[in-house]
């Protein structure tokens, strides 16, 4: 026969000590009794009610509020309420304590071995019925604490009052509050391994208290989003793909509301519009996870599941992304499954132990970042990390996840000098642990929502980033090609009188141009930290500033590769980003900058009407070079194909002379029209170019045909054959 609790159970439960209150608050059978106990800090009085009338009165057994009482004989009231006194206060409550488990034997197993895909489906707060009673379930991983409370208004923030049934099983502590409802900030209160109290947001929280504010909000999750055959295509290797990468808190402000920040309804509206106005096909946002420090730009967050408060609710960003889609545009997300901040309401030493990171700063610690590092060797944080990469497809219709600084979590010397890191079992610097995620990661997201794409940041020679983990490789759709971008951007920096000792730094990167799937990336890296931005890059005057920005920008649209620009480079920006403010709108209003966004404007819809620009991209098909080797004028020329045979002419002039009569071999004979000129006066050039030229029978360039071009200076050319 169980006995009461003694005298030091019951102080352990008034002092917030005791690890398993329900053993003894609630309904108990104490042989033939049924015994109620509840804590109740500072109550005068507490009564059994069962269908509204009074069964007993309990007595106080600890003047801190402990009552315990039996109920009468053959009384069976397993749906009691408890009648409570607070000084002049009464109120029927129901009893947490008499509700029986959160999680089903199912969710256990699952979550003990790490393989629940959908952690986020029984994990954090999800308001609900059980026994016909509204409320709110709750459950938190902290296998090594002593005790975990939910703590919030509802509570008034007292740990001592709804501590938690812990599931041994898995370290899983649950609790299902009745009264709770949608809107509540709350937290978890953890008595940790160590005997200190720490109040931590849930790791699983589906919304969040605005910064500076820590707390967690009780949201619904989302209904699910269905598979869509149209964002599959729209995803695929083959279709066009350019890519408006935005920081949401500084596209655009209200400067009549105090510079105010927009919010994901005004964003639907203003930038959605915007972007497919401009003939994007997909809208990359910096990351949107709720996160403590603006200047981190969401790359240090500590609530993934929860978009960021900033910019409004949950339900907000969905609508965004309803938006996004209806004007055909994808939305793909900026993913940090790399590191996160140490900041104490966060998972730093979560349940005193180091539960979500490495234990050792060799492993455990970014140098770069000041961040903390997940244990990707844990089966329960793979399992947080890959549930949030499909919570974010499924319950939001995200399109894709471009997966942060993926070169920090693949090498365990990143960044690291020799004695501060520890080798793998091997002997080598390879993360196995973050490689084996990171293909875990993407063959689930593949299996599971085959719409969906992810694209790797990685700057290092990682082999087959972008390849199946089948033939060896991480699995990515997508490798940002930061070789390009490197090479490129530094060629277009130098004087033209000096280009034709880097011509190189143009042509190298087709040598490794179909080991990956690229995407051409001129992302926000590229206009902070004192860079300046893309147009102040550009050599000469300001005339030959702008020439060289369109040019670069012709031959990038034009190089096999998917297509991303960050926001404010489409329009020619003047100065370095700058995330506290709005992007300088005012300058789309002059005409070399106008001039700019017109030519982006007209590439991407060139783009996105002809195949041979995009469909062979990974594929040496899709590629012939014409004339690489003409350092001397730093001329490119080469032709793209599609897989039917149509094809584009491209000739690139990075200098600021005129080439008149400059011949090039074309794959065919006929009249070639100038279908783009980044001279043009439309883009504010000089106007030079060719409106026809017809093919001559002059061999050239290994080809039979050639065409004797007037090619403008610093300028690119696009021609189509006519036949």
């Amino acid at each position: 026969m169980p006995l009461p609790p003694s005298a030091e159970s019951i102080a352990a439960v008034c002092e917030g000590r005791h690890g398993d209150p329900f053993s003894i608050l609630g309904m108990h059978k104490e042989g033939s009794q049924l015994v109620v106990r509840a804590f109740l800090p500072n109550a005068t009085r507490c009564a059994v009610l069962h269908e509204g009338r009074e069964v007993v009165e309990l007595a106080s057994q600890d003047k801190r509020g402990f009552f315990s009482g039996a109920l009468p004989a053959h009384t069976s009231c397993l749906d009691y309420k408890l009648a409570v006194t607070w000084g002049e206060w009464q109120v029927e409550i129901d009893d947490p304590y008499r509700f029986g488990p959160v999680l089903g034997e199912m969710d256990i197993w699952l979550l003990a071995e790490g393989t629940h895909y959908r952690p986020f489906e029984r994990m954090g707060a999800h308001p609900c019925q059980m026994e016909g009673v509204d409320g709110v379930r709750f459950a938190v991983w902290a296998p090594n604490a002593r005790r975990v409370s939910v703590v919030g208004d509802f509570n008034f923030w007292d740990g001592r009052r709804f501590p938690m049934r812990l599931r041994r099983e898995c370290g899983v502590w649950e609790i299902f509050l009745p009264g709770v409802s949608e809107g509540a900030l709350y937290k978890f209160e953890i008595l940790d391994a160590n005997g200190n109290i720490q109040l931590k947001s849930d790791p699983y929280g589906l919304a969040a208290e605005l910064r500076p504010g820590t707390a967690s909000k009780v949201a619904h999750l989302p209904p699910i989003v269905p598979s869509s055959e149209v964002r599959r295509a729209a995803n695929a290797l083959g279709a066009p793909i350019s890519i408006y990468e935005v920081h949401p808190g500084s596209w655009r402000r209200n400067p009549d509301e105090g510079n105010r920040w927009l919010s994901w309804r005004e964003l639907a509206d203003q930038l959605v519009q915007y972007a497919a106005g401009m003939g994007f096909t997909h809208i990359e946002l910096l990351p949107i996870n709720e996160h403590p420090f603006d200047g981190s730009w969401g790359y240090q967050p500590l609530g993934i599941y929860a978009p960021t408060a900033r910019f409004g609710s949950p339900e907000d960003f969905r609508y965004f992304v309803d938006k996004a889609h209806e004007a055909g545009l994808g939305v793909i997300l900026d993913w940090v499954p790399g590191h996160f901040p140490s900041d104490s309401h966060g998972l730093a030493t979560f349940d005193g132990t180091h539960l979500f990171e490495h234990s050792d700063p060799r492993e455990g610690f970014h140098q770069d970042w000041n961040t903390l590092i997940y244990n990707f060797g844990r089966n329960e944080v793979r399992n947080y990390l890959i549930g949030n990469a499909l919570y974010w497809i499924e319950r939001f219709g995200i399109d894709g996840l471009r997966v942060d600084a993926v070169a920090s979590m693949l090498y365990r010397d990143y960044s690291r000098k020799e004695g501060e890191w520890i080798p793998n079992e091997f002997g080598g610097r390879e993360n196995l642990e973050a490689i084996d995620f990171l293909r875990r990661m993407n063959e689930i997201v593949g299996t599971e929502r085959p719409e969906a794409i992810t694209l790797a940041e990685e700057s290092t020679a990682f082999p087959a980033v972008s390849r199946p983990p089948f033939m060896g490789g991480l699995g990515f759709h997508y490798k940002w090609n930061m070789g390009w971008m490197h090479d490129t951007l530094k060629y277009i920096g130098e004087d033209p009188v000096h280009r034709k000792y880097h011509h190189n730094q143009l042509t190298f990167g087709m040598i490794y141009a179909y080991s990956e799937n690229f995407v051409l990336p001129l992302s926000h890296d590229e206009v902070v930290h004192g860079k300046g931005s893309l147009l102040s890059r550009m050599p000469g005057d300001a005339w030959q500033k702008f020439a060289n920005l369109r040019a670069y920008y012709a031959f990038m649209w034009a190089y096999p590769g998917k297509k991303l620009l960050f926001m404010g480079d489409e329009f020619a920006q003047g100065g370095e980003w700058n995330h506290e403010g709005s992007l300088d709108w005012h300058l789309t209003g002059i005409d070399w900058h106008q001039g700019v966004q017109t030519l982006v404007s007209d590439l991407n819809c060139f783009y996105k009407a002809t195949p041979a620009l995009f469909d062979a991209d990974f594929e040496q098909c899709g590629f012939q070079w014409i004339c690489a080797d003409d350092s001397e004028n730093s001329v490119l020329s080469f032709v793209r194909y599609d897989k039917q045979g149509g094809f584009v002419v491209v000739v690139c002039n990075f200098t600021p002379v005129p080439r008149h009569g400059y011949r090039i071999g074309v794959p065919q004979a006929g009249q070639y029209q100038e279908v783009l000129n980044t001279d043009s006066q439309w883009y504010g050039g000089g106007n030079i170019g060719n409106a026809r030229v017809q093919s001559e029978t002059v061999g050239s360039h290994g080809f039979a045909q050639s065409l004797a071009l007037t090619v403008p200076p610093l300028a690119v050319l696009y021609l189509k054959c006519s036949g």
